[in-house]
């Protein structure tokens, strides 16, 4: 995710102090998780017409072009602090925006858009544990069960409803990728938490440029290896249309922003909503079975982060 709740750093004195639309957390965040519920739906319509990695390099270096237009102005002020975090900031957009996002596009060839959202709820539990490794973060009991409970949601998705294959390591190829992926993300967000001050949209467009040029590289080996799809259809176009601007401009700015307001382990709460808003999508646009377990996972998923947010103690944001 982003800085760390007392890191204000982000505004400089002569940006105005936000209001309205982009002081309010829970609504940026709402629509966060709703667009990034889509990618998985663009993702699975991608497969056939646009091969992963292809995708994702079309995607990053889009929105690359479009924020240099947007953002040249704040780059040229802050690229001394740019270029002194470049290592810092080429990875996070290395890992965070490319390597997730390869990830998850690969993972939707072998397994369900459903499975891949649900398996995303395994995010808060990784940055949860990520902060308390790197940061000590305080721990609270609740947490520790909630994040159990959630963690036997995944795991429920990730077996299809028969946690026994644990036993036989027979898991889904896809589904394995996919907490790889949000592992890769988990990782990034924790990091967020060393953001150096400067613009949001310096910092977006850094990330979404480091993103571009690692994605050219995972295309060239795409193409080696005589696997890539290019774009020849309207369906291929859409997708990538819709992916570059809700879930890698608006939802990456709406993110940074959440996370600024609110710190990245309650942030890391409305992840959670990602497998709704990806079930109730995959349902009603791909067609998906909602399956008896898929809904038993998320009953679950949904209790432990209730958990884990209800019965700790209010911290100061």
């Amino acid at each position: 995710m982003v800085s760390s709740p007392t890191d204000s750093q982000d505004r400089d004195a002569s940006d105005p102090k936000p209001s309205g639309f982009y002081a309010n957390a829970t609504l940026l965040l709402v629509l966060t998780t709703l667009f990034w519920g889509g990618n998985a739906i663009a993702g699975k319509f991608a497969v056939g017409h646009v091969s992963p990695m292809i995708l994702t390099a079309l995607r990053w270096l889009i929105a690359a072009a479009i924020l240099l237009l947007v953002a040249h102005r704040h780059l040229a002020r802050d690229w001394p602090v740019i270029r002194a975090n470049l290592g810092y900031l080429f990875l996070l957009g290395a890992f965070g925006f490319a390597a997730f996002n390869a990830t998850l596009y690969s993972a939707l060839k072998y397994t369900t858009a459903i499975n891949v959202t649900i398996l995303q709820a395994a995010m808060p539990m990784f940055i949860f544990v990520l902060n308390f490794l790197a940061f000590r973060t305080h721990v609270h009991w609740a947490q520790i069960l909630g994040y159990t409970v959630t963690l036997a949601g995944v795991v429920l998705t990730a077996t299809d409803g028969n946690p026994d294959q644990l036993l036989d390591l027979a898991l889904n190829r896809g589904d394995l990728m996919m907490l790889a992926g949000s592992l890769i993300y988990a990782t990034y967000s924790v990091a967020l938490r060393a953001r150096p001050g400067i613009h949001w949209l310096s910092f977006l467009t850094s990330l979404v440029i480091s993103a571009a040029i690692v994605s050219l590289g995972l295309a060239a080996y795409e193409i080696s290896n005589e696997s890539a799809i290019w774009p020849a259809t309207t369906t291929a176009w859409l997708v990538i249309a819709y992916t570059i601007v809700f879930p890698s401009l608006i939802s990456q700015a709406f993110f940074v922003r959440g996370v600024e307001l609110i710190g990245s382990n309650r942030a890391a709460l409305f992840l959670n909503l990602v497998p709704i808003f990806g079930s109730l999508l995959a349902v009603i646009i791909l067609g998906e079975a909602f399956q008896l377990f898929h809904a038993l996972a998320m009953v679950i998923v949904i209790g432990g982060i209730a958990l884990a947010q209800n019965l700790t103690p209010r911290l100061a944001p």
